[in-house]
């Protein structure tokens, strides 16, 4: 997976987006869009957001890395309603 450097802009380690990626807590699809939110942990458990391009080859580049923010609590939320 690529990671442009606007992904590293807020000081998020490759090593952790790739954590985050591979551990994601949510995957969502924006409508419309080739783009996909990642909510999921770095190394550390702190949550991140992560946006990814799909290329036609359905292959990822990451283009945007940084703490979770509070606006995407709502969609954490919604793990806890089906598993319930």
């Amino acid at each position: 997976m690529e990671i442009y450097e606007s992904a590293r802009k807020h000081g998020i380690s490759d090593q952790d987006i790739r954590h985050g990626i591979e551990h994601a807590l949510v995957a969502a699809d924006e409508d419309e869009t080739n783009k996909v939110l990642y909510l999921g942990p770095d190394r550390a458990g702190n949550l991140l957001e992560i946006v990814t391009v799909v290329r036609d080859d359905d292959t990822e580049i990451v283009i945007h890395a940084m703490r979770m923010r509070r606006i995407y609590e709502p969609l954490l939320g919604e793990i806890g309603e089906r598993d319930g």
